[in-house]
């Protein structure tokens, strides 16, 4: 995935930073900097300085080991307040001073973006809706899809945490039980399920899920079915292996068993 993705995203606060590359359908941590920073005011303001400095230093370092402009059309640097801008001047600076020109030829497609922290998931709603505002970055408005894509789907958690943290949690439910109900009413939008229940050697079970499928199409919605081979399957198997996107609410699912 690392060597097709063509969107970097660098998530920093003062001492922290997460570098993630997003490719089609999965978002990979590259690498994860963490470096104490003492308080900028009273006696440890000349700590904080070099501590920061480090701090940009180790960045830089895992930036230039982990991004391939060849391949990366688009790069964010996202954080609240201004560290973002900081490093960006950091590493323009360096890129200037040590004639690192991979980064000098690609400075335009290099974007700063506002978030509310370091870690991705508080952030991945804010950070999606702040790329397809930004006309920073030519390429980028193709590559926040992949963004979209890896966050959102086929990834199955990245579908919940989107129905649950960006819309409404009545937009969400998993369970047989609550799936059927919630298909009865012709409320699934997109339906996501194992291929251990699509394809169950139970041929009455298999039936049971193929025919669900089928029937969410025929309704206009749509259907992922998900390897148990790969990481999004495992994470629905541990939601009992089917879940739902809803086009509307439906709140008197939670009053219905499991």
């Amino acid at each position: 995935p690392a060597a097709s993705a063509d969107l970097v995203v660098i998530l920093m606060q003062e001492g922290l930073a997460h570098i993630f590359l997003v490719g089609k359908s999965v978002t990979t941590t590259r690498s994860r900097i963490e470096v104490s920073i003492p308080r900028k005011h009273g006696p440890a303001i000349a700590g904080y300085e070099s501590a920061l400095k480090k701090f940009f230093e180790n960045v830089l370092q895992a930036f230039l080991k982990h991004v391939d402009f060849k391949v990366v059309r688009c790069a964010v640097i996202a954080s609240s307040g201004f560290t973002k801008d900081q490093f960006h001047r950091h590493l323009l600076h360096e890129a200037e001073r040590r004639q690192l020109r991979a980064i000098i030829e690609n400075k335009s497609k290099i974007i700063l973006v506002h978030t509310t922290s370091g870690y991705k998931y508080n952030n991945e709603c804010h950070l999606e809706a702040q790329l397809k505002g930004s006309s920073g970055c030519s390429k980028c408005h193709e590559s926040d899809k992949r963004y979209e894509s890896s966050t959102r789907g086929p990834s199955s958690q990245g579908f919940l945490r989107h129905a649950i943290q960006c819309q409404l949690p009545e937009r969400a439910c998993y369970g047989p039980k609550h799936v059927e109900v919630a298909h009865e009413r012709m409320a699934i939008q997109t339906l996501l399920i194992t291929d251990e229940l699509f394809r169950n050697a139970d041929v009455p079970t298999r039936q049971k899920y193929v025919n669900l499928v089928t029937s969410v199409k025929d309704s206009g919605g749509n259907a992922h079915i998900f390897s148990s081979m790969h990481v999004s399957g495992e994470q629905l198997a541990q939601l009992t292996g089917i879940a739902a996107i809803l086009r509307f609410p439906l709140p008197d699912l939670e009053d219905i068993e499991m």
